[in-house]
């Protein structure tokens, strides 16, 4: 969840700090998608902006980052499925 420390709050308002652990980064997600609704209608296709560009970017961050990196690791520690399938 996004409830960190007031001091790290501070910190990412208009510092460019970077997370340093899963609860930040969910507040700097949360904060640029509050100033995304603060911006635009309440309304369905609001809503959908938000979760298709959350969905898309998880999408392409698995397959530019996750995918080599467990390719990698299958070459380095060996496949845990049969026959590679």
């Amino acid at each position: 969840m996004p409830y960190i420390k007031n001091d790290r709050k501070m910190e990412f308002e208009g510092t460019g700090s970077v997370p340093q652990n899963a609860g930040e980064l969910n507040y700097c997600f949360t904060k640029v998608i509050i100033s995304y609704v603060e911006n635009h209608e309440l309304s369905y296709q609001t809503f959908n902006d938000i979760i298709g560009a959350i969905d898309s970017a998880k999408m392409e961050f698995y397959r530019r980052t996750v995918v080599p990196y467990e390719n990698k690791k299958i070459l380095e520690n060996g496949d845990v499925y049969p026959n590679g399938k």
